[in-house]
């Protein structure tokens, strides 16, 4: 990370919510910086206080995108200020009953974790690439911003939007991981796990893998035949439509 970079993400402190950070400052590859205050990630925000409630509102957030589950979303309501519209675009959790399965081993590793998390990552921009498809059309459409998206932890599905969002805006892979990493010093890991985790597997799952988001990206760009085929024929940004996009999101 350059010493311009040092200081980024910009976090948004909160009570009841982390890993809530502005996608803004990050550079991108022609010597423009993506615009503070319009694309925003974070985890779960079932839990904010109303001070925490006013303090999004001040942000101007206006459509937050819920990544989780059904199931996830229903046992934790968001808190959302009235002026942000909650919009589900479920990506159901994928690694829960193999995980389950996997603690009842008594031999069960940290790798063992990540072979789980690596088919759900996978499955992002597999079975799932609609719904970040979904989020791009939101950024495209006229009075959502600020847009924010997020989902439990703000880690793993909403790490993989982070890293589309700032390709599709011209960031480098390194610029890429060093956001995806930041989750690492933001999020409180406030994730409930079974009673019992080991400490190894739960090590494991809390912490992200940046070479799980690199595979995850990799296959997705060769199974459309390099960026601009992901960008275009997976995510619905036609060269008119990413010059919008990045007219909208950058600046000098």
């Amino acid at each position: 990370m350059t010493t311009a970079t040092m200081h980024l993400p910009h976090a948004v402190p909160l009570e009841g919510a982390s890993n809530l950070r502005d996608l803004g400052g990050w550079p991108v590859a022609d010597g423009r910086r993506v615009r503070r205050g319009l694309i925003y990630r974070s985890a779960t925000l079932a839990n904010l206080t109303p001070e925490d409630q006013g303090r999004v509102a001040a942000l101007n957030i206006r459509t937050v995108c819920d990544l989780r589950g059904v199931r996830e979303s229903e046992l934790r309501p968001s808190r959302l200020p009235p002026s942000a519209e909650r919009v589900h675009l479920p990506i159901e959790p994928t690694v829960g009953a193999s995980l389950r399965d996997l603690l009842l081993r008594e031999e069960a590793t940290g790798e063992d974790v990540v072979s789980l998390l690596r088919r759900a990552y996978l499955d992002y921009l597999g079975r799932f690439i609609g719904v970040y498809r979904q989020v791009f059309a939101l950024l495209l459409e006229p009075g959502r911003q600020a847009l924010l998206f997020h989902c439990s932890a703000g880690k793993d599905r909403t790490g993989v939007g982070a890293a589309l969002v700032l390709t599709a805006l011209g960031a480098t892979r390194e610029t890429v991981l060093a956001d995806y990493r930041a989750t690492d010093r933001l999020w409180r890991r406030d994730h409930s796990l079974p009673e019992g985790t080991p400490k190894p597997l739960a090590e494991a799952l809390l912490s992200t893998h940046a070479e799980l988001l690199e595979e995850t990206l990799d296959r997705a760009i060769a199974a459309h035949g390099g960026v601009p085929g992901l960008l275009e024929q997976g995510l619905g940004l036609d060269a008119a439509r990413l010059r919008a996009l990045r007219d909208a999101h950058l600046e000098d």
